[in-house]
């Protein structure tokens, strides 16, 4: 077991992934040379050539839409757009394409093909840097999403992402990247879908993912403090999710808030949210709350921003409102 960097990991993934199977290549602006805008893709081009590791034209609609082509010709291109915020520009290639092909060509090919990108904010890059748009990517049929926590969950989660044989998006919170954790010196992958437990509790679930896993430990420790003993999911994929877990942490607290980063209108947690309604309402003894961004773009100003960003103190006081 080594400490290594989040951002460490995923480059780990991505060369054990290029050496296992010379059909893995990566490209994206920047990814080559300069090691890509947070350095996750530094020294692959020395060590797997610019054949496989190549720098595009600032286009995402193109690149994207060359990865949808190497995927169906045999490719597993992983491609890396800088800011998930600019996914909005390859959309027709990642949203009518890459998710409908398995469906549109009767199971006859599919499109392999892995969308690594950040979100979230943090860095007061303002709003056209910062957002988390998870939603938009998991109302896709098709397509799989997954959004990390941990150093072990990166390197893991990425290495099932390769090897599936159809379009998986994988986001990494820019607040992560410098953050340290546990890799195992043979690390293996994880399969999408399933939820972590990160902290057992008796009296309020809460459901999160990404980087505002740490602030709902946060909140957690606080919270124990006044003998108030949460239990944190860590989703870790968000299509599929893994609704099993959260329905048996339920049962088990009868409580449950779900907490994310991104908008709180028409955001993850109001599918889990509904969801949960349907199949666990016997179990409810409060009402399900949502926490996440109020519904305006993201600031500039970085005390504006931090003002925006759900943190602990706002998961604290939405455990309050369940438990009262």
């Amino acid at each position: 077991m080594s400490e290594v960097r989040y951002g460490k990991a995923i480059n780990r993934a991505l060369h054990d992934a290029m050496t296992a199977d010379p059909a893995v290549v990566v490209f994206g602006e920047d990814v080559a040379g300069a090691g890509g805008s947070f350095g996750v893709t530094r020294g692959l081009l020395d060590t797997f050539g610019p054949l496989r590791v190549r720098d595009t034209p600032i286009s995402e609609a193109t690149l994207l839409s060359a990865a949808v082509g190497a995927a169906m010709s045999g490719l597993k291109p992983v491609v890396e757009i800088m800011f998930m915020d600019f996914i909005t520009l390859g959309m027709d290639a990642l949203v009518n394409q890459a998710a409908k092909a398995r469906f549109m060509f009767g199971g006859q090919t599919s499109v392999p093909l892995v969308l690594r990108t950040p979100h979230g904010g943090g860095l007061a890059a303002g709003p056209q840097h910062s957002q988390c748009l998870e939603a938009w990517l998991a109302h896709v049929p098709g397509l799989k999403v997954v959004c990390p926590a941990t150093v072990a969950d990166a390197y893991g989660l990425l290495r099932s992402a390769i090897l599936d044989p159809d379009p998986v998006i994988f986001i990494e919170h820019k607040a992560l990247y410098a953050r340290s954790g546990e890799l195992p010196d043979a690390p293996e992958a994880i399969p999408i879908g399933r939820a972590a437990l990160a902290r057992p509790g008796r009296d309020v679930t809460v459901v999160t993912f990404g980087a505002s896993l740490y602030e709902a430990l946060a909140a957690a420790d606080q919270l124990a403090e006044r003998e108030v003993e949460v239990e944190v999911i860590d989703l870790r994929s968000l299509q599929p999710w893994d609704e099993a877990a959260v329905l048996s942490s339920l049962a088990r607290t009868h409580r449950l808030v779900v907490f994310h980063e991104a908008v709180t209108a028409y955001g993850p947690g109001a599918e889990i949210a509904a969801r949960l309604g349907e199949i666990g309402f016997d179990e409810l003894d409060a009402p399900i709350l949502r926490v996440g961004a109020p519904f305006m773009p993201v600031p500039f100003a970085p005390s504006l921003e931090a003002a925006y960003r759900p943190a602990a103190d706002d998961l604290i006081a939405a455990v309050e409102r369940v438990l009262a």
